[in-house]
């Protein structure tokens, strides 16, 4: 192959937002430049929920990994990855996932290639005492990190005393805002998990008791029943309606006006910038990580402290009582929202793994 291919290593291409990204980078590179893009999947699967970008090649392991034989399949993987990338010759590596990325990092020391690689979740989140142990030894191989949020940076940093770190964060879905005609709705998308407090949000819904206002939350978990008993127990039915996972949340984001996040730990929390690219105002807890990135407070929404549902309840019923100010903060949001458009931030990770 001709040596100006860009190789991208991870897991799988099945449903998720670390996918997601990886094929957004594809479809940039190769429509944009003339680096040859060649995916790497590291576990088999003839199964693929992304489309991948026409003349972007697809190399897998001919075997599908077994646990019961952990080590040697492992060894098989890790040959398979030093094998393909040799033969390759890329000029980089980017790798995504924190349980894959030092085992790619462990293939660079059979390559001239350069290896960049970017964790996806909350940074400080636990590994166990063996991934840790050796992602703080391997990651010294990268040249250079990337880190979803200030907070990441500032983690790694620390951890790893690597000094090439950079803040890219997630792009946003190509989603076509059209200008419509907005509803008194207070909307939170996500699922419906302990660590997401969908509860503290109904609570201070119920509390604020407006009846010319509404509270949607789409999505969907095992918290989902508990919540729908606490909205009856509250008695607020009229105002709050669970309508579990949607395919169409462009219809649920375009019709509300402000978007409600009670979350108390994220990595990079994709559902704050897809709404403000519909033009809502947000109103978060500064949980660790990824608000205060996403938020500019009090210009295209509201940080709270974490769990201060009396400064929640203030800062959310100040947006749907003063119009002025939600208005203000609408507009505000939606020039927030371009910085991260998928050429925009598809084009920094180009530019970060080919200088």
């Amino acid at each position: 192959m001709k040596n100006n291919t860009i190789c991208l290593a991870l897991p799988s291409l099945n449903l998720g937002g670390m996918e997601r990204v990886m094929i957004e980078i594809a479809h940039h590179i190769k429509n944009n430049t003339n680096y040859e893009v060649v995916i790497i999947k590291l576990a088999r699967s003839d199964v693929e929920f992304y489309k991948v970008p026409e003349g972007v090649k697809v190399v897998q392991p001919d075997f599908l990994f077994n646990s019961k034989y952990r080590i040697f399949h492992s060894l098989k993987l890790l040959f398979f990855l030093i094998k393909t990338i040799r033969k390759i010759k890329p000029i980089s590596v980017l790798s995504f996932g924190e349980m894959y990325n030092s085992f790619v990092l462990i293939s660079s020391f059979f390559s001239n290639a350069k290896y960049f690689v970017g964790d996806r979740s909350q940074p400080d989140k636990k590994w166990g005492f063996f991934h840790e142990k050796l992602r703080k030894l391997i990651y010294r191989r990268a040249d250079g990190i990337i880190a979803q949020t200030r907070y990441a940076k500032s983690f790694f940093e620390m951890e790893l005393n690597h000094k090439n770190i950079q803040v890219i964060p997630n792009p946003n879905r190509d989603y076509q805002y059209v200008k419509t005609e907005k509803e008194n709705v207070v909307i939170y998308m996500g699922r419906l998990i302990k660590s997401k407090r969908v509860d503290l949000l109904i609570e201070v819904f119920a509390k604020i008791n407006n009846p010319n206002w509404k509270l949607w939350i789409v999505g969907d978990g095992p918290e989902k029943e508990k919540l729908e008993k606490q909205i009856v127990g509250l008695q607020s039915k009229d105002l709050i309606t669970i309508f579990g996972a949607q395919k169409n949340v462009v219809e649920f984001y375009s019709k509300a006006k402000i978007f409600a996040f009670t979350s108390v730990s994220e990595g990079f929390p994709n559902v704050l910038i897809e709404a403000l690219s519909f033009a809502l105002p947000c109103v978060a807890f500064d949980c660790v990580a990824g608000p205060s990135d996403i938020i500019e407070d009090n210009q295209n929404g509201f940080l709270i402290p974490l769990l201060d549902t009396a400064m929640f309840e203030e800062k959310l019923t100040s947006l749907m009582l003063n119009q002025e100010l939600y208005k203000e903060m609408s507009g505000k949001a939606l020039v927030s929202s371009k910085k991260y458009e998928v050429n925009v931030i598809s084009e920094l990770f180009l530019k970060f793994i080919t200088s």
